[in-house]
């Protein structure tokens, strides 16, 4: 089954580190983080982009995020897909930094149940499919499968704390900061 992708005119939102906790896998690394959604969240991100966020656009949601990096023989950690578990928009990204394409599928909560736990379960078993369509060359080359699969109860640990115990008030603020 082929869901539709919206490609978007903003790269995603990055990552507030000191809120993102993030479990390496050799080429591989996941990130843990809970986020709020806002249109200030979002215009802050568009400016630092040099665009500006659509008049009608209205932006307010909040939940876990799911962010795969790949990591380079330099050491530099590279964001390619997310997977937003949102409370009312659930939805992942296929980010391609050189191509400057952001392409955002929709989850449908109704047909495959709760976000989270659709996205764990795609991290195990479909991972070097998704990165191939993230743009990642040999998306299977170095990647260990097994320390992923070891790692994964970690952060579904994390992604579930999170959900569950967040300050959305100090979330706002780092997002603002």
């Amino acid at each position: 089954m082929v869901q539709a992708a919206k490609r978007a005119t903003l790269m995603p939102i990055p990552p507030v580190e000191q809120h993102t906790q993030v479990f390496d896998a050799g080429r591989i690394s996941i990130g843990v983080e809970y986020r709020l959604l806002s249109n200030d969240i979002v215009a802050k991100s568009a400016q630092s982009q040099g665009k500006h966020l659509e008049n009608d656009a209205n932006f307010d949601d909040r939940g876990v995020s799911i962010h795969v990096y790949v990591n380079s023989d330099a050491g530099v950690r590279t964001e390619r897909l997310r997977f937003d578990c949102f409370d009312e928009g659930p939805h992942y990204h296929y980010v391609d930094w050189s191509a400057q394409s952001n392409e955002i599928v929709l989850m449908d909560a109704v047909a495959d149940g709760d976000p989270l736990a659709w996205t764990l379960d795609r991290i195990r078993t479909r991972l070097p499919h998704m990165l191939a369509r993230a743009g990642v060359q040999n998306s299977s080359d170095g990647i260990d499968l097994g320390a992923i699969e070891s790692l994964l109860p970690r952060v579904a640990e994390a992604a579930y704390r999170a959900r569950y115990e967040h300050d959305d008030a100090a979330t706002l603020d780092a997002a603002l900061g």
